[in-house]
């Protein structure tokens, strides 16, 4: 492929060095904006992103972890550029994605979070009916013809091009390549969120690996359609998944974040049916609080929502926790189950404390939290040696196969129940393994 074909000839490529325009964000990063990419940028489904909270609920724990979803999509863009100017010195790379497919790439990471909505990501753990999933609302937006237009005039794509990379549409190798470098082991989005999430949260934890060594080291794997990375990655790669762990061990999964998030969780599942979830989905951060706040009022819901968004911060308290490690057999009974199932453990849960106490309890007073249906990501990137030999992550390196294997869905994520303050001291206790077993064999 020649250079005038390849993706050496993209405008922003070329750009990367001079470019006609930037957007400051942290840390102290210059993003490459071109006119092309500031008109995506203003569309306003690109701007209802800068009022949208990156890591949501986690602010109740890190106060300064109020960065919006425009900001990493700006940092994903971005990184989105140097993995195509790395990967353009590689033959493989260069014999596989065009010019074209280069675009799609970046039109792509610029608007991957376009569908997302206020607190997505636990609602969308939920599986309600009532909730599309983010990935079929961003297809939507970027049909709309603010975008549409601009992607066609612009670009000389068709949105099709964009959303069948991001939903996992796949027709050929090209295709495979590009969807590697946006989700996968290591991919734009994780070298974004990890970063910048620490960064906002006051934390070192995701940012202890070499970001710049990483992506010197990105490679195409020689006998399949996927990213792999040289020898000269692997402890980059390696600090990366530690960083991962961290992140999920003391942000993402933050016993407070969680009890949160149960909150959260079971005021939707008690609105479901009061509000209208599918025009909300549309909203900002603050009016979505507010709708929620109003529908909230005189029922079962309302104590909940006030702990969250309220004057006062009243959140539930954590009285148990259970990893696989130290109780597989409540982790394998409830971790990955339905949501309504949780729902239904949890009143029995409930029922089971209040006849052994003799106290009325209502069933919102007692959440239960547990590991969602979705998996994460594989960390097990594949390990290109000098000597051309192909071997995962896993395989060279046994602190990342320990942690893929063990912890990120096993022991990170737990099982917990969070309970009201008045029923802190009371659970405490009980038994609250005995219990929780009976209600969930009894479901």
């Amino acid at each position: 492929m020649n250079k005038h074909t390849g993706v050496h000839s993209i405008a922003e490529v070329q750009a990367l060095a001079s470019p006609e325009g930037v957007v400051r964000i942290p840390p102290e990063l210059n993003v490459p904006v071109s006119r092309r990419v500031s008109r995506l940028l203003d569309a306003p489904a690109m701007r209802r992103l800068s009022r949208i909270s990156q890591l949501g609920l986690v602010n109740l724990v890190y106060p300064g972890a109020n960065h919006s979803r425009l900001e990493h999509s700006l940092g994903v863009y971005r990184n989105a550029l140097l993995f195509l100017h790395r990967l353009s010195a590689t033959a493989r790379f260069n014999d596989l994605v065009d010019a074209r497919g280069g675009k799609r790439f970046l039109l792509a990471a610029l608007l991957h979070d376009i569908g997302h909505w206020p607190f997505c990501h636990p609602i969308e753990d939920m599986r309600l009916p009532q909730a599309m999933h983010h990935e079929k609302r961003a297809t939507q937006l970027i049909h709309d013809p603010v975008i549409a237009d601009c992607i066609s005039r612009e670009w000389d794509l068709h949105p099709d091009d964009i959303t069948n990379l991001l939903s996992g549409n796949l027709n050929d190798d090209q295709d495979r390549v590009l969807a590697s470098l946006l989700s996968g082991p290591i991919d734009v989005d994780k070298m974004d969120y990890l970063v910048r999430d620490s960064l906002h949260a006051g934390v070192p934890y995701g940012r202890n690996f070499d970001l710049g060594r990483l992506i010197g080291s990105l490679t195409i794997h020689p006998l399949k359609a996927s990213l792999a990375i040289t020898d000269k990655g692997r402890t980059a790669a390696e600090m990366m998944v530690f960083s991962r762990y961290i992140m999920f061990s003391e942000v993402y999964w933050h016993h407070t974040v969680r009890s949160a998030t149960a909150m959260l969780q079971r005021a939707i599942y008690l609105l479901a049916d009061r509000v209208d979830l599918s025009s909300m989905f549309d909203l900002t951060e603050a009016p979505f609080i507010d709708q929620l706040l109003q529908g909230s009022k005189q029922t079962a819901a309302e104590p909940l929502v006030e702990g969250l968004f309220g004057n006062k911060r009243t959140l539930h308290k954590q009285v148990a926790q259970f990893s696989i490690l130290d109780a597989p057999a409540i982790h394998r009974q409830l971790a990955g189950r339905p949501y309504e199932q949780l729902v239904r453990c949890g009143e029995l849960f409930s029922e089971l404390v209040a006849k052994r106490i003799g106290m009325e309890i209502e069933p919102h007073e007692i959440l239960i939290d547990a590991p969602p249906q979705k998996l994460e990501v594989d960390i097990n990137v594949d390990v290109i040696s000098s000597d051309g030999k192909v071997r995962t992550l896993g395989d060279v390196s046994p602190v990342a196969a320990v942690l893929s294997k063990q912890q990120f869905d096993n022991y990170v994520k737990r099982v917990r129940i969070f309970v009201t303050k008045r029923l802190r001291d009371v659970l405490a206790a009980l038994d609250v393994e005995e219990f929780l077993l009976q209600a969930a064999n009894n479901r």
